[in-house]
């Protein structure tokens, strides 16, 4: 998410910071935001956190042609609370335990906080999935309004939450229902319906497997929010 010159990377899953740099140097990110402690949004900030303490440009004496720097990057990090015990107990697997917080300047959140992030208003709310989540809206000065779903199964407090988003985020993660009756995501129709039920202006359904055929996907959702549904895909920019 960009905004006025502010950076931040919301959720840092498996591949995102290889990603990340296609678009952005890592040193110009402001922040890092965690919707939730599962592993698929958030694992990146272990290579992300490599670069930031033993990159060449990070490093107080002169390295390999980089002159050297008293003030390196130190992007703020934002996740649950409870977040910087896990880290430790993740990255201490492999003996060097304060790695993520040596990185990152780590706030942990809870659902009640609203967060002034540069040019960014952020607040959140709590939604049910197989661990504790958070989602997410990002609003402007000029009122442009932004709600990502974080992962989810079907409930109201989204709904609620995403009430006249510009543009609702939303994860449509299955092709049908949990075979044990036990929910945590959303089917690409229950994904639309959200929309729909949220009156929100704009859906554009994410945290779908390659695998999954994404025009079924996208018809799906589409029926069921009644207008036009985009799925999310590697590269793609939306303007809110």
């Amino acid at each position: 998410m960009q905004e006025d010159g502010y950076a931040l990377v919301l959720d840092c899953g498996n591949g995102v910071f290889s990603k990340l740099r296609c678009h952005r140097d890592y040193v110009d990110v402001d922040a890092v935001l965690i919707s939730h402690l599962h592993a698929d949004h958030f694992l990146d900030l272990v290579p992300f956190s490599y670069a930031l303490t033993y990159a060449p440009r990070q490093q107080p004496v002169p390295v390999a042609g980089w002159p050297g720097t008293a003030d390196p990057a130190r992007p703020a990090l934002y996740a649950p609370s409870g977040a910087t015990e896990m880290f430790r107990r993740i990255v201490g697997c492999w003996g060097e335990e304060d790695l993520i917080e040596r990185a990152f300047e780590i706030c942990e959140y809870s659902g009640g906080d609203e967060l002034e992030l540069g040019p960014v208003r952020i607040r959140f709310c709590e939604v049910p999935h197989y661990t504790r989540t958070f989602a997410v809206e990002l609003s402007t000065a000029a009122g442009a309004r932004l709600t990502y779903s974080a992962d989810c199964r079907p409930n109201d407090q989204l709904v609620e939450f995403a009430r006249g988003t510009d543009l609702l985020l939303i994860e449509a993660t299955l092709p049908r229902p949990e075979r044990t009756g036990l929910r945590g995501h959303l089917t690409p129709g229950e994904a639309g319906e959200h929309g729909r039920l949220a009156a929100a202006k704009r859906l554009v359904i994410t945290h779908i497997s390659d695998e999954l055929d994404s025009d079924w996907a996208r018809e799906q959702a589409a029926v069921a929010f009644a207008g036009t549904v985009e799925v999310a895909h590697e590269g793609a920019v939306y303007t809110v």
